[in-house]
């Protein structure tokens, strides 16, 4: 109950946390109040989002158990630089995305894949921009070139005109790369669930 009462407001926080995240590293250029301001926005969303993670470890019956199987909650809440991945959490969750969707595997599997695709290439340009764009013989130095540097990477295409030079840009590539080939792996699973169930559609009505 206190789930469903707490998604759209939930996702509107993770929202401003996402846009609390990436405007000072589109724009490092920001005057000095307008960043004291998007700090302050940055640590009251992920203050938010850690009194309702305790109030859904003390509704729990099983609080223990609670812990040990949102073991990725806990996680984005000491490592608050990966908050905006909340995002995608409550997107899978909210009905207003879902109701269509999720009537069938596919579509949830679509959907899952669509959104993961959107939050991983984004996050993943930001991060690497981040890294890369004081690094001296660093390649990535503006937006474009690290949103087209995240696409070639989470499809696992890799063109190499754009690559990391710095240990974070790397590790952040690791993470994309992981990303995009459980993405590969979806997508075939959805399509070979989409076959048998029109197989056995078909099936079904000889």
């Amino acid at each position: 109950m206190w789930e469903r009462r707490t998604e759209i407001p939930l996702l509107l926080l993770a929202i401003a946390f996402l846009v609390a995240y990436a405007w000072p590293i589109v724009d490092p250029r920001l005057n000095r109040t307008l960043e004291e301001t998007l700090t302050v926005v940055f640590w009251t969303v992920w203050g938010a989002f850690c009194l309702d993670f305790l109030i859904r470890v003390l509704l729990a019956d099983r609080r223990g158990h609670y812990l040990l199987h949102h073991w990725y909650d806990v996680a984005l809440i000491g490592l608050p630089v990966l908050r905006p991945l909340r995002i995608l959490r409550v997107l899978a969750f909210a009905r207003l995305l879902s109701r269509s969707a999720a009537r069938t595997i596919v579509g949830q599997t679509t959907l899952y894949v669509v959104g993961l695709t959107i939050i991983a290439v984004f996050l993943g340009a930001l991060a690497v921009l981040d890294a890369e764009r004081a690094a001296a013989d660093g390649n990535i130095k503006t937006l474009g070139d690290a949103v087209w540097w995240a696409c070639t990477t989470v499809t696992t295409v890799g063109y190499g005109d754009h690559y990391p030079v710095t240990t974070n840009g790397r590790l952040v590539a690791v993470a994309l790369m992981v990303v995009g080939i459980a993405l590969v792996g979806s997508v075939t699973a959805a399509v070979a669930t989409w076959f048998i169930q029109h197989a056995q559609a078909e099936s079904d009505a000889v």
